[in-house]
């Protein structure tokens, strides 16, 4: 299902240095779009990439006078503090890096008439079909409120905003301190891995398929207002999963499962895949198998790279 081409688009994404910023700004890159990434940090821009801006977008007046001057067509929403512990002392920098950046990109969105803005929702949220849903963490809480402005937005000021729901998304280049990472650097060096029960059942989604997930949401006609899943459509136990990766990397170190608790008010959660494909012509690629010996072999690489240097 393909719409307006990216090639020469301009496009800003914001969070372009985090796992999914990273991957989606060299794969729009790829495809010809004039690429605008936004960061907290600053970035130095470089021949045969993306144009850098520094900014916090909990800052109205940072949004506003980076849109100004880039005139994005279409925009990416990704940044925000990324973690699902239920912490208290999570509440404020979830609200601010989550809630109140997603407001103000929206604000910005509104006033300077941008084609199409994709906003990332999360799995955590509570599902819409839960009569008293309750978020299972400040994370949660902050993606479930952005959806609900988003929404408001989209109907009460037509911008034309789609929320796209990516599912356990791994993959290489993620932060180690995630599950897939942390398992497979764990083994790759000998070690155990703590983890909880093992017992969630998750739906697994490789990066390079939530790439295209996503431009596919750029160039797909009539989706505004909506919500739309990334994933596999398929649930597998964390015990499945690291078995699979005990068997990639031929490791017969054993992990230690109960280690760690589980995470409280998390529920099973499959992708609606046929909504995917009915309104994005998209749908996963990757078995797991092979997404996880792509990124085992990434790791390893990176490993035996760093022992000889």
């Amino acid at each position: 299902m393909v719409g307006p081409s990216l090639s020469g688009c301009k496009v800003a994404v914001t969070g372009a240095t985090g796992f999914l910023g990273s991957h989606l700004t060299s794969r729009l890159y790829a495809a010809g779009a004039d690429v605008h990434a936004v960061s907290r940090s600053q970035r130095c821009t470089e021949r045969g990439g993306p144009r850098w801006w520094q900014g916090d977008l909990a800052d109205i007046a940072t949004v506003r006078e980076i849109f100004e001057k880039v005139r994005p067509e279409v925009i990416f929403h990704l940044s925000g503090l990324a973690t699902a512990r239920p912490e208290r002392e999570l509440v404020l920098p979830t609200l601010h890096s989550l809630l109140v950046s997603t407001i103000n990109i929206l604000m910005a969105a509104a006033e300077n008439d941008c084609r199409r803005i994709i906003l990332a929702a999360s799995l955590t949220e509570p599902a819409a079909d839960h009569v008293d849903v309750v978020p299972g963490s400040p994370y949660a809480a902050a993606k479930w409120a952005s959806g609900a402005y988003a929404r408001m937005f989209h109907e009460l000021y037509k911008v034309p905003v789609v929320m796209l729901r990516p599912f356990m998304t791994y993959g290489p280049g993620q932060d180690e301190r995630k599950l897939v990472p942390y398992v497979i650097r764990s083994l790759l060096d000998g070690k155990a891995p703590q983890l909880s029960s093992g017992r969630q059942q998750i739906d697994w989604i490789y990066i390079a398929d939530v790439t295209e997930g996503f431009v596919a949401a750029a160039q797909a006609p009539d989706i505004e207002g909506q919500t739309i899943d990334l994933g596999s459509g398929k649930l597998v136990l964390i015990r499945a999963l690291v078995a699979d990766v005990m068997t990639v990397i031929g490791s017969k170190v054993q992990p230690i499962f109960g280690a760690l608790p589980d995470r409280p008010l998390e529920r099973p959660r499959r992708a609606n895949t046929a909504d995917a494909y009915q309104k994005l012509g998209w749908k996963a690629s990757t078995p797991l198998r092979a997404g996880l010996e792509r990124t085992t072999e990434w790791y390893r690489k990176r490993l035996n790279d760093s022992a000889t240097a």
